[in-house]
C-alpha cells in the first residue's frame, strides 16, 4: 500500500501530464518555412532591456511610448541585417540563429557579445586648461566630442577633466525579447 506523501507525488505527476496534455494543443510551433542561418538577411521586430527590466530600445512604436523612450525623429520599423556581416551586436547574430517567420524569442546577450567591457584606457585625464580655451564648462554627466568621438565627463576637478570614451552600453548584459518577421536565405 502506497503512503500518503507517495500517493500525493503520483497525483501532482498525473495532474502535470494532464495540465501538459491539455496545454500542448494550445501552443502553436513555429517550425515550417525557413529558417535563419549565417548568410540570411532577417528582419525583426525587438525590445532591447536591461537586466533590471528597463527598456532602453525597441523597433515598436508602442512599446517606445509605454516606456517613455519614444524619439518622433525615429521611424518605428522591424529592423534588418544580414546574420555574420556584423551589422548588429555579436549577441544578437548568434541569437536569431535558427529561428523562423514569426517565432518570438528572448536572449541575454554578456557584455562581450554586445559592447564589450567597460575598458580602462578609454578613461582619460584631460588638462582643464583645454576646455577654459574652448570656453567649455565642464559638468559631470555631460558628453563633449573630442576629434569626432563623443566622450562622457564622469569627473571634473581643478586641474583635470576626466573623460570616459566607452561605449554607454560597455559592460552591460542586454536582453533582448526578438521576433523574426521576414527572412531571405
Amino acid at each position: 500500500m502506497l503512503s500518503f506523501k507517495n500517493k500525493l507525488r503520483y497525483i501532482l505527476a498525473a495532474c502535470s501530464l494532464l495540465l501538459l496534455i491539455s496545454l500542448s494543443g494550445c501552443v502553436s510551433s513555429v517550425s515550417e518555412g525557413p529558417v535563419v542561418k549565417n548568410g540570411s538577411t532577417v528582419s525583426i521586430n525587438y525590445i532591447g532591456m536591461f537586466k533590471n527590466g528597463t527598456v532602453f530600445d525597441t523597433s515598436i512604436k508602442s512599446v517606445a511610448e509605454k516606456y517613455g523612450i519614444y524619439n518622433p525623429n525615429r521611424e518605428y520599423k522591424p529592423i534588418n541585417f544580414t546574420v555574420g556581416a556584423g551589422q548588429v551586436i555579436k549577441g544578437l547574430e548568434r541569437g536569431v540563429l535558427g529561428m523562423h517567420v514569426g517565432e518570438n524569442k528572448i536572449i541575454e546577450i554578456p557584455p562581450e557579445e554586445a559592447y564589450g567591457p567597460i575598458r580602462e584606457d578609454l578613461i582619460i585625464p584631460i588638462p582643464i586648461e583645454y576646455f577654459i580655451k574652448a570656453n567649455i564648462t565642464p559638468v559631470v554627466g555631460s558628453y563633449v566630442y573630442v576629434r569626432g568621438q563623443p566622450a562622457k565627463i564622469v569627473k571634473v576637478n581643478n586641474t583635470h577633466v576626466v573623460l570616459d570614451f566607452n561605449s554607454p552600453m560597455a559592460g552591460k548584459t542586454l536582453i533582448f525579447n526578438i521576433t523574426v518577421v521576414d527572412i531571405k536565405n
